[in-house]
Protein backbone atom coordinates (compact mmCIF):
# COMPACT_ATOMS: atom_id res chain seq x y z
CA UNK A 1 0.00 0.00 0.00
CA UNK A 2 1.24 3.42 -1.36
CA UNK A 3 2.17 6.05 1.61
CA UNK A 4 0.09 8.81 -0.32
CA UNK A 5 -3.02 6.44 -0.80
CA UNK A 6 -3.46 5.98 2.82
CA UNK A 7 -2.16 9.66 4.09
CA UNK A 8 -5.42 10.89 1.51
CA UNK A 9 -7.84 8.49 2.92
CA UNK A 10 -6.51 9.40 6.91
CA UNK A 11 -7.83 13.28 4.57
CA UNK A 12 -10.66 11.87 3.85
CA UNK A 13 -11.66 10.13 7.26
CA UNK A 14 -10.61 13.76 8.91
CA UNK A 15 -13.08 15.82 6.69
CA UNK A 16 -16.00 13.13 7.45
CA UNK A 17 -14.94 13.18 11.07
CA UNK A 18 -15.22 17.07 11.12
CA UNK A 19 -18.85 17.67 8.84
CA UNK A 20 -20.05 15.04 11.29
CA UNK A 21 -18.83 16.87 14.63
CA UNK A 22 -20.48 19.96 12.97
CA UNK A 23 -23.74 18.31 12.42
CA UNK A 24 -23.71 16.63 15.86
CA UNK A 25 -22.15 19.57 17.79
CA UNK A 26 -22.21 17.58 21.04
CA UNK A 27 -19.38 16.91 23.73
CA UNK A 28 -19.67 13.40 22.63
CA UNK A 29 -18.16 14.31 19.17
CA UNK A 30 -15.32 16.69 19.35
CA UNK A 31 -13.72 17.82 16.01
CA UNK A 32 -10.64 15.97 14.81
CA UNK A 33 -8.35 19.38 15.59
CA UNK A 34 -9.67 19.24 19.59
CA UNK A 35 -8.83 15.19 19.87
CA UNK A 36 -5.48 15.89 17.83
CA UNK A 37 -4.54 18.44 20.44
CA UNK A 38 -5.21 16.16 23.18
CA UNK A 39 -3.20 13.36 21.40
CA UNK A 40 0.01 15.16 21.49
CA UNK A 41 -0.15 16.91 24.47
CA UNK A 42 -0.94 13.15 26.29
CA UNK A 43 1.34 11.11 23.98
CA UNK A 44 4.57 12.27 26.28
CA UNK A 45 2.41 11.56 29.43
CA UNK A 46 -0.13 8.75 30.69
CA UNK A 47 -1.00 8.39 26.52
CA UNK A 48 2.33 7.39 26.45
CA UNK A 49 2.49 5.26 29.18
CA UNK A 50 -0.39 3.26 28.35
CA UNK A 51 0.88 2.87 24.76
CA UNK A 52 3.76 1.26 25.59
CA UNK A 53 2.13 -1.57 27.85
CA UNK A 54 -0.64 -2.33 25.45
CA UNK A 55 2.39 -2.65 22.82
CA UNK A 56 4.35 -4.82 24.72
CA UNK A 57 1.35 -7.24 25.12
CA UNK A 58 0.77 -7.14 21.43
CA UNK A 59 4.30 -7.97 20.52
CA UNK A 60 5.04 -10.41 23.03
CA UNK A 61 1.91 -12.89 22.20
CA UNK A 62 2.63 -12.29 18.27
CA UNK A 63 6.51 -13.02 19.19
CA UNK A 64 5.26 -16.42 21.30
CA UNK A 65 2.40 -17.12 18.73
CA UNK A 66 5.40 -17.54 16.09
CA UNK A 67 7.77 -19.28 18.23
CA UNK A 68 4.93 -22.46 18.86
CA UNK A 69 2.39 -22.13 16.77
CA UNK A 70 5.13 -21.84 13.07
CA UNK A 71 7.35 -25.03 13.96
CA UNK A 72 3.92 -27.18 15.00
CA UNK A 73 2.80 -25.79 11.64
CA UNK A 74 5.36 -26.82 9.81
CA UNK A 75 5.47 -30.47 11.93
CA UNK A 76 2.06 -31.31 11.07
CA UNK A 77 2.43 -30.15 7.01
CA UNK A 78 5.76 -32.65 7.19
CA UNK A 79 3.62 -36.15 8.60
CA UNK A 80 0.46 -36.72 7.47
CA UNK A 81 0.32 -39.32 10.37
CA UNK A 82 0.19 -36.52 13.05
CA UNK A 83 -1.61 -34.24 10.95
CA UNK A 84 -4.36 -36.79 10.84
CA UNK A 85 -4.54 -37.06 14.71
CA UNK A 86 -4.70 -33.50 15.65
CA UNK A 87 -6.99 -32.41 12.73
CA UNK A 88 -9.86 -33.03 14.41
CA UNK A 89 -8.74 -31.09 17.39
CA UNK A 90 -7.45 -28.12 15.33
CA UNK A 91 -11.51 -28.21 13.69
CA UNK A 92 -13.00 -28.13 17.14
CA UNK A 93 -10.92 -25.50 18.78
CA UNK A 94 -10.23 -23.07 15.80
CA UNK A 95 -13.71 -22.02 15.19
CA UNK A 96 -14.33 -20.90 19.15
CA UNK A 97 -14.16 -17.49 19.61
CA UNK A 98 -11.20 -16.87 21.74
CA UNK A 99 -13.23 -14.09 23.75
CA UNK A 100 -15.21 -16.26 25.58
CA UNK A 101 -11.98 -18.09 27.54
CA UNK A 102 -10.92 -14.74 28.89
CA UNK A 103 -12.74 -15.56 32.02
CA UNK A 104 -11.29 -19.33 32.34
CA UNK A 105 -7.35 -17.56 31.67
CA UNK A 106 -8.00 -15.12 34.31
CA UNK A 107 -8.54 -17.68 37.06
CA UNK A 108 -5.65 -19.42 35.83
CA UNK A 109 -2.96 -16.87 35.37
CA UNK A 110 -4.36 -14.12 37.73
CA UNK A 111 -4.99 -10.16 36.33
CA UNK A 112 -1.13 -9.75 35.33
CA UNK A 113 -0.13 -9.16 31.94
CA UNK A 114 0.25 -12.98 31.39
CA UNK A 115 -3.43 -13.83 31.43
CA UNK A 116 -3.45 -11.07 28.59
CA UNK A 117 -0.81 -12.16 26.53
CA UNK A 118 -2.17 -15.55 26.44
CA UNK A 119 -5.67 -14.32 25.35
CA UNK A 120 -4.20 -12.43 22.29
CA UNK A 121 -1.43 -15.64 22.23
CA UNK A 122 -4.79 -18.44 21.57
CA UNK A 123 -6.23 -16.40 18.66
CA UNK A 124 -2.42 -16.18 16.87
CA UNK A 125 -1.69 -19.35 17.62
CA UNK A 126 -4.60 -21.40 15.71
CA UNK A 127 -4.40 -19.15 12.43
CA UNK A 128 -0.77 -19.42 11.77
CA UNK A 129 -0.77 -22.78 12.66
CA UNK A 130 -3.29 -23.11 10.37
CA UNK A 131 -2.13 -21.59 7.33
CA UNK A 132 1.75 -22.82 8.11
CA UNK A 133 0.40 -26.56 8.33
CA UNK A 134 -1.45 -25.97 4.78
CA UNK A 135 1.60 -24.39 2.96
CA UNK A 136 3.82 -26.68 4.34
CA UNK A 137 1.64 -29.82 3.14
CA UNK A 138 0.68 -28.02 -0.40
CA UNK A 139 4.97 -28.37 -1.37
CA UNK A 140 5.18 -30.34 -4.63
CA UNK A 141 6.39 -33.85 -4.34
CA UNK A 142 8.48 -32.80 -7.33
CA UNK A 143 9.94 -30.47 -5.42
CA UNK A 144 11.02 -32.67 -2.63
CA UNK A 145 11.92 -35.75 -4.44
CA UNK A 146 14.87 -33.16 -6.37
CA UNK A 147 16.14 -32.04 -2.89
CA UNK A 148 16.32 -35.09 -1.88
CA UNK A 149 17.85 -36.74 -4.75
CA UNK A 150 20.93 -34.27 -3.60
CA UNK A 151 21.46 -35.93 -0.46
CA UNK A 152 19.27 -33.87 1.87
CA UNK A 153 17.63 -35.34 5.00
CA UNK A 154 14.53 -34.58 7.09
CA UNK A 155 16.63 -31.64 8.84
CA UNK A 156 18.11 -30.23 5.42
CA UNK A 157 14.06 -30.25 4.30
CA UNK A 158 12.84 -28.46 6.64
CA UNK A 159 15.63 -25.81 6.66
CA UNK A 160 16.09 -25.56 2.77
CA UNK A 161 11.89 -25.82 2.13
CA UNK A 162 9.79 -26.19 4.36
CA UNK A 163 10.37 -23.19 6.22
CA UNK A 164 11.62 -20.81 3.49
CA UNK A 165 8.08 -22.21 1.55
CA UNK A 166 5.94 -20.95 4.97
CA UNK A 167 7.46 -17.95 6.10
CA UNK A 168 4.85 -16.11 3.56
CA UNK A 169 2.26 -18.09 5.24
CA UNK A 170 3.46 -17.20 8.94
CA UNK A 171 3.51 -13.15 7.77
CA UNK A 172 0.25 -13.22 6.08
CA UNK A 173 -1.64 -14.77 9.17
CA UNK A 174 0.20 -12.45 11.32
CA UNK A 175 -1.18 -9.76 9.06
CA UNK A 176 -4.74 -10.85 8.90
CA UNK A 177 -4.92 -11.19 12.84
CA UNK A 178 -3.15 -7.78 13.80
CA UNK A 179 -7.16 -6.17 13.64
CA UNK A 180 -8.56 -9.35 15.55
CA UNK A 181 -5.82 -9.38 18.03
CA UNK A 182 -6.03 -5.06 18.34
CA UNK A 183 -9.73 -5.86 19.24
CA UNK A 184 -9.37 -8.17 21.87
CA UNK A 185 -6.41 -6.32 23.30
CA UNK A 186 -9.17 -3.67 24.37
CA UNK A 187 -11.44 -6.34 25.48
CA UNK A 188 -9.01 -7.82 28.05
CA UNK A 189 -7.64 -4.50 29.10
CA UNK A 190 -11.11 -3.87 30.87
CA UNK A 191 -10.61 -6.27 32.72
CA UNK A 192 -8.66 -6.00 36.46
CA UNK A 193 -5.73 -3.79 35.33
CA UNK A 194 -5.14 -0.03 35.22
CA UNK A 195 -2.68 -0.48 32.54
CA UNK A 196 -3.22 -0.20 28.41
CA UNK A 197 -5.05 2.02 25.64
CA UNK A 198 -8.37 -0.12 26.84
CA UNK A 199 -8.16 0.94 30.50
CA UNK A 200 -7.21 4.39 28.85
CA UNK A 201 -10.12 5.00 26.37
CA UNK A 202 -12.69 3.55 28.80
CA UNK A 203 -11.48 5.05 32.14
CA UNK A 204 -11.92 8.81 30.44
CA UNK A 205 -14.57 8.30 28.31
CA UNK A 206 -17.05 6.49 31.25
CA UNK A 207 -15.59 7.59 33.86
CA UNK A 208 -13.89 11.32 33.46
CA UNK A 209 -16.59 11.89 30.19
CA UNK A 210 -12.92 13.44 28.53
CA UNK A 211 -14.02 12.83 25.19
CA UNK A 212 -11.03 14.35 23.08
CA UNK A 213 -8.85 12.13 25.69
CA UNK A 214 -11.05 9.40 25.10
CA UNK A 215 -10.52 9.70 21.25
CA UNK A 216 -7.13 10.36 21.44
CA UNK A 217 -7.03 6.97 22.80
CA UNK A 218 -9.00 5.22 20.25
CA UNK A 219 -6.40 7.19 17.97
CA UNK A 220 -3.67 5.68 19.69
CA UNK A 221 -4.77 1.93 19.50
CA UNK A 222 -5.02 2.90 15.87
CA UNK A 223 -1.94 3.74 15.32
CA UNK A 224 -0.20 1.33 16.86
CA UNK A 225 -2.41 -1.42 14.99
CA UNK A 226 -1.67 -0.03 11.35
CA UNK A 227 2.01 0.31 12.75
CA UNK A 228 2.31 -3.28 13.04
CA UNK A 229 0.51 -3.75 10.21
CA UNK A 230 2.68 -1.90 7.87
CA UNK A 231 5.48 -3.77 9.64
CA UNK A 232 4.30 -7.42 9.11
CA UNK A 233 3.34 -6.10 5.58
CA UNK A 234 7.28 -4.81 5.17
CA UNK A 235 8.41 -7.91 6.57
CA UNK A 236 6.33 -10.05 3.79
CA UNK A 237 7.68 -7.91 0.79
CA UNK A 238 11.28 -8.73 2.03
CA UNK A 239 10.45 -12.75 2.04
CA UNK A 240 7.88 -12.83 -0.64
CA UNK A 241 8.33 -9.88 -3.00
CA UNK A 242 6.93 -12.33 -5.70
CA UNK A 243 3.43 -11.29 -3.87
CA UNK A 244 3.40 -8.30 -4.91
CA UNK A 245 4.64 -8.05 -8.38
CA UNK A 246 1.34 -6.78 -9.75
CA UNK A 247 1.13 -4.55 -7.40
CA UNK A 248 -0.17 -0.64 -8.94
Amino acid sequence: MKAHKVLLAAVGIGVVWQILAWVVDRAILPSPAIVLEAFFSEIGKDLGYHFAASLWRVVASMLLSVAIAAPAGLLLGQSKRLDQFFAPVIYLLYPIPKVVLVPVVLLFLGINDASKIAIIFLILFFQILVLVRDQAANITAELLYSVRSLGAGRRALFRYVYLPASIPAILTALRQSIGTAVAVLYIVELIATQRGLGYYIYFHGSTLFDYPKMYAGVMAMGIMGLGMYFTVDLLQRKAAPWQYGNEA
